[in-house]
């Protein structure tokens, strides 16, 4: 079920004025295929989602660096090493392109992002419950890539260069030029929202019937070990290890002994799980993960308040609506 409870007439009005440069126009062809093309009144009906705008996300400071962490969460920045394929008697021209993976209950997020951009083409993921934004045109890459220069933190930087490569390439009086990596304090912008959004979970842990009784919550950061940018002077493990610093937690390497290894970052206590609250409540999330937040922020007060075992069956309520489990989807955040 889906509560957006908003006027999206209004909404739209108000969106547009604030992003009159993007031209923001939207078709919707069918449940399989988004394309910037031309606006009408947007509303999935196979996925009950509402198309909706944001104005939280008003601040292009805020949206490009979000963007940034949302990439390199659940994002892929595709190169080609040449611009025709060797292969068969029809070469086939190879296309740059930045695609992006959005469950599927996060459509409205999907489509939000693609308005900000002002291009691209959403997908259903075949045999997966998943849309993709795809973004492989060279405006709408030259657009996404001012918004994210200078703001990524990871190793899929060193994809993005090769992006600015290609579109210079492309558009000779381009000239863009690759700002670095973004080394400013994660506190200081959204890059940290953008990645949680794609990777990031929070868990209520309830186990009433084992030998020992437990109550607890906590944040998770998982990413795997292994990834398709080789060894590199800045690496996942450097990005995971700030994240960790800077909530005072540690990284462990668990999966050890499985074809995928990962790192992964939690926070148990009470001051650690604060400090993700706190950035959190500074930088929101904009999909349905933020709802998951909420509720893990009304256990996470009487862990404060030292109330929580008094309230055990208000917070085994509490985790049976989240995450997985969420049936009922109220939208009035993204307002």
């Amino acid at each position: 079920k889906f509560v957006p409870a908003l006027n999206l007439a209004v909404c739209w009005e108000l969106f547009s004025s604030v992003f009159i440069w993007f031209e923001p126009l939207i078709d919707v062809k069918d449940n399989q295929q988004v394309t910037y093309e031309s606006f009408n009144s947007l509303w999935n009906l196979n996925d009950c989602a509402p198309e909706l705008s944001i104005s939280h996300m008003s601040c292009i400071m805020f949206f490009g660096s979000y963007l940034a962490g949302l990439i390199e969460g659940d994002g892929t920045i595709i190169v080609p090493k040449q611009e025709r394929s060797a292969k068969g008697s029809r070469q086939r021209i190879n296309y740059a392109s930045v695609q992006i993976v959005f469950q599927l209950k996060d459509f409205p997020l999907c489509q939000i992002v693609q308005k900000l951009i002002g291009h691209g083409s959403i997908s259903k993921k075949k045999q997966s419950a998943a849309y993709i934004l795809t973004i492989n045109n060279i405006d709408g890459l030259i657009v996404l890539s001012n918004l994210i220069n200078g703001k990524m933190r990871g190793p899929k930087y060193y994809q993005f260069t090769l992006l600015i490569q290609y579109l210079n390439k492309k558009s000779p009086n381009l000239n863009m030029k690759p700002l670095g990596f973004n080394q400013s304090p994660l506190e200081s912008d959204s890059w940290l929202s953008g990645f949680i959004e794609a990777d990031g979970s929070f868990q209520v842990r309830t186990s009433l019937t084992s030998k020992y009784p437990r109550l607890s919550l906590s944040f998770e950061l998982v990413q795997s070990r292994i990834t398709r940018y080789g060894t590199r002077q800045r690496t996942m493990f450097n990005v995971i290890e700030d994240i960790a610093v800077y909530l005072e937690t540690n990284v462990k390497e668990i999966r050890s002994d499985r074809k995928n290894p990962q790192y992964r970052l939690r926070t148990t206590s009470l001051k650690t799980n604060k400090n993700i609250q706190d950035y959190l409540v500074q930088y929101p999330l904009k999909g349905t993960k933020y709802l998951d937040f909420l509720d893990w922020c009304k256990v996470l007060s009487y862990f404060e308040q030292g109330t929580h075992i008094e309230n055990t069956a208000h917070i085994v309520e509490i985790k049976s609506q989240m995450n997985q489990h969420r049936t009922v989807y109220n939208w009035d955040h993204l307002q």
